[in-house]
Formats: C-alpha cells, structure tokens, sequence
C-alpha cells in the first residue's frame, strides 16, 4: 500500500490496529483506540491475561476508572481481542510495541523484550505497516536498535518494506483512560509517510497536542521529562532530610517556599516506585556512558532509592525514644503499592524496606486495600502492633479511625512518612508520632501542626 493510502485506511477505520504488550500502557492504548472506531488486536505471551481480555474483563489491578467498562463493551462489539500468536499481526496495518524496557543492576538498559517483540514482528509484519514503539527507551535505540532488527527479520528496508516511529507513551496508573485520550503526544517519525499514518492514527483517539520530531527527540523528551521528575522529588527528599537534622518541619518550610512566585517544591515521601521513574532518568544518562554514575540524574536517583531506608530508621528510632526493644518489635505498615489509589506495586518502596524491618529482629504486617496479598481490615492488621508505619496516602489511611487503631496496637506509636494524618487527630487518639522531614528535637506538640 502507498503512504497515502495507509494513512487514509487508519483515518476510514479501515486499517487493524495490533498492539504487543497488554500491560499498563498497552492495555490503555488497545482499549483507547478501539473505542475510537479501530479493530484492534492485542498480543500478550501471559495466557491469563489473554483469557481474562476475551472474556471481556480488566486483568489490572487497582482502580482504573472506566476501564473494566470500556474492555467489556469493546470487546461484545468485537472490536478487542487478545492472542498469543505474532502471527496474527500479519493483517494489521499498524503494530504498536508497548513491552517493557527496565535496567539491570548496572542501571544499563535491557532490551531483551524489546528485541524480542520486534523480532516477533519482522518476519510477519504486512507490507508497508507502520511500527510505532510506545514503550520508553534510551536515547537512539528506535534508530540503533529496532531499525536494524524490524531491516534484518522483515527483509527489507524501512520506507520501502515498513515505517517505523516512536511514541513515548505518557501515562500513570489510577488514570490509564484519561491520560491516553487527553495528554499531549511527540510523534517521532523518520518518514514523511510514517508521520502522516501516525498523525492518523493518534489524532483519531488522542485529544491533546501532536507534536512532529523525530524518534531521537521523542526519545529524549520522554527519559528527560522522568528524570526532570525524579531530580525534583529527590530535591524534597533532601530538603526533608535536611530539615530532620536541622530539627524543623520540611512541611512547613515547603509551605512557605511555594509562596515564592515560580517555587513549586513537590511533596517529600518514603521513596520513588513504578516502572517509569526509577528507571527512567538511567536511560536518559546512559547517553553519558562511564559519566553516567557521576551525573546529577545518579545523585536524585541514589537520594530516591535511600528512603525506604530512612523510614525504616525512623521507625527505629521512635521504638528507641519510646523504649521498646527492636528485636521483637511488631510493626504494621499501611501502604504496599507505591502510589495512593493503586494496587501498582512496581518498584514499592514499602518492598525495599521491609527487608530493613527484618534484619533489625522486628515482625512486619503489610496492609494494603488495592493489594491482593495485603487486602483486610486494617484494624485487624495493626492490632498487636507496637508501632504503625504510614508509607502510601491511600484514602483508607486519612479516613481510619485513629481511636480505634490506638486501642488496637499494643502501643500507640505512628511514622507518618507521606504527611497523612493530622497531628492534632493523632494528639487526640494518644498517639506518639514522627513525621518524616521534622526534626526529633522539636516538641511532640509542636511536629508538623
């Protein structure tokens, strides 16, 4: 088929949509673009989620509004469907490749799903289809890796055999639906062709902006706009700690900053998860090679990865204040996924410091209303507790029954790591707090009000 034509099918309708990786973001897109008028197939290797999409469900943990919905009607209007057959993507016009991009213990990138999934697509991609990769890579891998596997495995070249672009996907659990039709989107194209098909096919789901660059651009703004958000919460976390041995309140003193025209200090907390940002800022330093580790994006990253351990020591060090021996200790943490609302538990900094917990004699609980593993009355969970650990801003925690969890635990003894509850509820409940990012020096009566 022509550029023209290809892009006037996507516009008609006429052109099926396939889509590798039924993830967080594959998923959001394959349903998103369904419900624009598409045919869409997805291809997943995990066969429970390719049974849990036919049949019409949302295999996501977590609450992800309008998504069971949207699944269950695209798929009865047959318009959705999921296989583990690359096979299938022969009569697609388009081929989406959303598969994760993570990085080793070295913080280098690992591509081998990636080039896995492309080399699944080569050999049976249909004459002339665009390939879009969605998922976040490093800087120059669309061109430096992709290009040469989609060349060799599907036997020609691209502008000729196929086209090939990059659109970072830009989305965050809890609100998949929204961000896929409303965020702006970079179309990365390295053809007059494939920018036409892309405009296209995003312009038929996406309401935001569409921005023309090329795939090395689109690269560096998605790892650049990650990394500039880890360098920002990294800045918080450090003014915490700061203001922890300064013996001041960070809530307070970021209060009072933000009312500087142009000062937005993000909130602090018990560390940084997904699997976005934690990663992230490594591919975009990977550009840097043996520089990398030495670069601001490693100090913001080392900072973030740190404190699951500093609530870990706070814990610690109320235990300590308030006599009560480690060694024995039973803690109950509120908080396992790694963002409020979620049952994401990607890079949980409540994981990282459980081990922590651990190795210092204590015995954990974990609850978590958006976990499987951690779901139950919390309550329940705490009682017994000899100290409670607040590491996610889930909406249960604001609304507990402070009186309640006091009478549960053993003793009434909090670590308030993401500034949940109010100091004066906790006064009121008879609890003994600390709050990360105010100093232990400061009048209990006085922390964080």
């Amino acid at each position: 088929m022509s550029d023209v034509d290809l892009a006037e099918r996507i516009a008609a309708r006429q052109a099926e949509v396939g889509v590798v990786g039924l993830g967080y973001v594959g998923l959001a897109a394959a349903a998103s673009i369904a419900a624009a008028g598409h045919r869409v197939t997805g291809v997943e290797l995990r066969p429970e989620r390719v049974a849990a999409v036919n049949a019409g469900r949302c295999p996501l943990d977590g609450d992800e509004p309008g998504m069971a919905e949207l699944i269950a009607d695209m798929v009865s209007r047959g318009r959705l469907r999921a296989t583990a057959d690359h096979a299938e993507l022969a009569r697609c016009g388009v081929v989406l490749v959303c598969v994760e991009t993570p990085v080793g213990d070295d913080h280098r990138p690992r591509h081998q799903a990636l080039r896995a999934a492309c080399e699944s697509i080569g050999p049976v991609l249909a004459q002339g289809a665009l390939v879009v990769i969605e998922s976040t890579v490093a800087p120059g891998t669309t061109t430096g890796l992709v290009l040469p596997v989609l060349e060799r495995t599907g036997g020609g070249v691209e502008g000729e055999r196929f086209h090939l672009g990059h659109c970072p996907e830009r989305v965050m659990p809890g609100r998949l639906l929204g961000n896929m039709r409303a965020m702006d989107r970079v179309l990365g194209a390295r053809s007059t062709g494939g920018a036409a098909a892309m405009r296209a096919l995003y312009g038929s789901f996406v309401a935001g902006r569409l921005d023309d660059a090329d795939p090395l651009t689109a690269e560096l703004v998605k790892t650049a706009e990650n990394a500039y958000r880890d360098v920002e919460i990294a800045f918080a976390n450090q003014l915490a700690l700061i203001c922890e041995r300064a013996g001041a309140d960070v809530w307070r003193v970021r209060e009072l900053v933000n009312r500087s025209p142009g000062r937005n200090v993000l909130l602090p907390g018990s560390g940084v998860g997904g699997h976005c940002i934690p990663k992230d800022p490594w591919l975009l330093a990977s550009v840097l090679g043996e520089d990398a580790d030495g670069s601001l994006l490693a100090a913001a990253r080392r900072l973030n990865d740190s404190m699951p351990a500093r609530c870990a020591d706070l814990a610690a060090e109320l235990l300590q204040e308030c006599m009560v021996p480690l060694e024995g200790a039973r803690l109950v943490v509120l908080g396992f996924s790694y963002l409020e609302e979620s049952g994401d538990v990607r890079g949980s900094p409540t994981a990282a410091m459980l081990p922590l917990l651990a190795s210092r004699g204590c015995s954990v609980t974990v609850h978590d209303p958006f976990v499987p593993a951690h779901v139950g009355d919390p309550l329940e969970a705490a009682t017994g507790a000899d100290c409670a650990i607040v590491m996610v801003a889930h909406r249960a925690y604001r609304q507990l029954d402070l009186d309640a969890l006091a009478r549960a635990m053993r003793r009434p003894l909090l670590v308030d790591t993401r500034a949940v509850l109010e100091p004066a509820a906790l006064a009121r409940a008879g609890f003994t707090w600390r709050r990360l990012g105010v100093g232990s020096d400061l009048p209990v009566a006085s922390r964080a009000v």
